[in-house]
């Protein structure tokens, strides 16, 4: 192309005039409008080129190939169903694709809607992400000033003069369905348990999107795959009827080559969870995986554990301490760990403590320092396996006047019985692993809260377990774990036993309670030790005599050839006839005032 002859004196003649009639910041603004229409029309199919153009960038550093690919498949098919492992950069994704909308769309009438498994998901990791790429932002080359805090770019939102970014909670689904616009998109971060009626509340964008009427809608959902079940998963899995999704699969080996994920890492974690775990496939390879059929434990209930434990965190992590787990290692090279597992509330887990670097020499009389500096300042109680060389701990802390150390023998015998009361255990271990699971079971309704812990997680899913011939369960045990694993369960045991100690070694007749009603008695002993003492000559003289037995024996007497089914603490107990049980006083006294003769106390 041939240059242009351009007449200076002209130019400058007509410059003149526009600083005479327009002061210079009213020109520099039209200048700036141009180079932001200019950018818009640019960038509007391109969010690939958009991430790599329009963003600052240290040498060495930028997007990862496959998030470029992505980006731009989200144009392409509009909806875009991502899955990968841990460390890809998906919440990152996911700012960027909402960044690159609000400029695109700004002066059109628009909106992002963002949701995610859990709301925390939203307000902990995805807004912050956004907040930490905007300050990346090369305003120049977009052509704009930049957002205005507390104006435009809000804590949680984005607000521009035609249209806005948010979050919805995933339960919302009401919300997202009536959120319109001629130009919309929707966010789903770790979509893999986001409700199906949710995906189904923005077909109404999508179904008058596209047409004459210039409107549009996208759609990008990311996530670690969990258990082969939901939307998330049936998108991934090409299902009939979701062929307008386009699904993207991000290997471990892409991760690897972009620099995402460490080989070490990856290498590492096969080693700590084993291959074929379901924590491995989710994590590492990025596969839907479910937890082993034999295993004590599923990965999911886990998950949800950690959540609760995240959510907890966010309220300030308080809570009455309960008591300890403790499992004890020799300390010094190739010794295992010794783990302190804290319980709040009964349920709530505190982040592990690990002592990992001691003298084999003294290891254990550090750990009994440790138990001792809690049990002082906290009170409760401590449940200390005794296997190997627990039992040296337990009598230090007997002869310092802590009779609240109880030794936990894992090896010991049981009357426990799982919580339909059919099944025994072969072992305290056995029962202690049981009462985990049951604790975890979401139907339970006990929210016990877990902290996300690597080590943790995937020892909790490691163990198998069967049923023996004489109707008790036996759960993998710790040698034959570490035969398989090449390593030992030391997180998950502490943990354990801080949530089935009370259960098994603690209260009155512990073999032949269960575990909704320990958890219901420990409750009123707390609450009636925190209740003040009435000062001395005032308050009720004190009964003569030794004070009734808080437990009773109680029998079922009625009549008839059908099944009662009756609620004792928060468990479901199904009653024929010669139905017998030891269940506290005021259980037993409520169940005859409910049950009028059908129910008798044996003293």
């Amino acid at each position: 192309m041939r240059p242009v002859a351009i007449d200076v004196q002209a130019a400058r003649q007509y410059a003149a005039r526009l600083y005479t009639r327009y002061s210079k910041e009213e020109i520099q603004e039209a200048l700036s409008a141009g180079a932001y229409e200019h950018f818009k029309t640019e960038y509007w199919d391109k969010p690939g080129q958009f991430v790599q153009d329009c963003f600052t960038w240290t040498e060495g550093q930028g997007p990862a190939f496959y998030q470029i690919e992505i980006l731009d498949e989200l144009w392409e098919h509009k909806r875009e169903c991502v899955r990968g492992p841990h460390t890809i950069g998906k919440t990152t994704l996911a700012a960027w694709a909402i960044l690159w909308f609000a400029l695109t769309r700004d002066g059109k009438d628009w909106k992002v809607v963002t949701t995610a498994s859990a709301w925390r998901q939203l307000i902990r990791y995805l807004w912050p992400e956004v907040h930490k790429w905007v300050r990346k932002l090369d305003w120049d080359k977009i052509g704009r000033k930049p957002f205005k805090e507390n104006d435009e770019l809000l804590t949680r939102s984005i607000k521009l003069d035609t249209g806005t970014a948010f979050p919805v909670a995933s339960d919302k689904g009401d919300l997202i369905e009536g959120a319109h616009a001629d130009h919309i998109l929707y966010i789903y971060d770790e979509a893999k348990v986001i409700p199906d009626g949710t995906w189904d509340s923005v077909e109404g964008a999508f179904a008058g999107s596209g047409g004459d009427g210039g409107t549009e809608a996208l759609a990008v959902a990311i996530s670690t795959p969990g258990e082969p079940q939901g939307r998330f998963h049936d998108i991934q899995a090409r299902k009939p009827g979701y062929a307008d999704w386009h699904a993207r699969h991000v290997t471990k080996e892409q991760a690897i080559a972009s620099g995402r994920m460490s080989k070490k890492w990856a290498e590492n974690r096969a080693l700590q969870w084993g291959e074929r775990s379901a924590v491995y496939q989710n994590r590492v390879l990025g596969e839907f995986a479910s937890s082993d059929t034999d295993g004590v434990i599923p990965l999911s209930w886990i998950e949800r554990a950690n959540e609760r434990w995240e959510a907890w965190q966010e309220t300030g992590g308080k809570g009455a301490f309960t008591c300890l787990g403790a499992d004890v290692g020799g300390g010094g090279e190739g010794s295992d760990k010794s783990v302190l597992a804290l319980a709040y509330d009964e349920i709530r887990i505190g982040a592990l403590r690990k002592y990992v670097k001691a003298d084999p020499d003294t290891a254990t009389m550090e750990l009994a320092g440790h138990i001792k500096g809690i049990l002082d300042a906290h009170g409760g109680d401590a449940y200390i396996d005794i296997i190997g060389i627990g039992t040296g701990l337990v009598h230090r802390l007997h002869e310092q006047g802590y009779e609240n150390a109880h030794a936990f023998n894992a090896a010991e015998g049981t009357k426990h019985k799982d919580r339909l009361g059919e099944l025994g255990f072969v072992d305290k271990r056995s029962a202690m692993w049981w009462i985990g699971r049951e604790m975890l079971d979401p139907s339970s309704g006990m929210d016990v809260a877990l902290p996300p812990d690597d080590d943790l997680t995937g020892e909790l899913t490691a163990p198998h377990w069967k049923v023996q011939s004489g109707a008790r369960i036996r759960v993998e045990s710790k040698k034959d774990l570490r035969k398989r694993l090449k390593r030992s369960t030391d997180c998950a045991d502490a943990v354990l036993q801080a949530l089935a100690g009370p259960t098994l070694c603690g209260g009155t007749e512990p073999d032949v309670e269960n575990l909704a009603q320990i958890m219901d008695r420990l409750r009123q002993e707390r609450a009636q030790a925190r209740r003040p003492k009435p000062a001395a000559g005032k308050g009720k003289a004190k009964a003569k005599g030794k004070p009734p037995s808080k437990y009773v024996k109680l029998k079922f007497v009625g009549g008839g050839r059908g099944v009662l089914s009756i609620q004792i603490g928060r468990r479901i107990e199904f009653v024929t006839t010669g139905w017998e049980k030891t269940v506290t006083r005021a259980d037993a006294k409520a169940l005859q005032a409910q049950y009028k003769g059908q129910f008798k106390i044996v003293e």
